[in-house]
């Protein structure tokens, strides 16, 4: 398919729009993120603790296959609904 010269200056005017708004806004920094900078400037440790927190939540030791069975089957069964009585 054979294209025009019109259709051709429009695409190359589209990018080069586009070329002069990525340099417009790669100097744009939010309000968000200046107040993360400015809270990490005043707080350089702030990151250690978060580091600390998700280690003492989410890292946890790995559990042996054997381990794993033993839980399995020491957990005590429960009922699909808890408020019904048995019968």
């Amino acid at each position: 398919m054979a294209t025009t010269g019109a259709v051709e200056c429009s695409l190359l005017t589209l990018h080069e729009s586009n070329i002069i708004m990525s340099k417009q806004f790669s100097l744009y920094e939010s309000d968000h993120t200046l107040f993360i900078k400015a809270l990490k400037e005043k707080n350089p440790g702030i990151e250690e603790g978060q580091r600390a927190g998700r280690a003492l939540l989410w890292d946890k030791a790995p559990v042996s296959l054997s381990e794993q069975e033993r839980q399995m089957e020491s957990a005590v069964k429960q009922q699909a609904y808890v408020y019904q009585t048995k019968i």
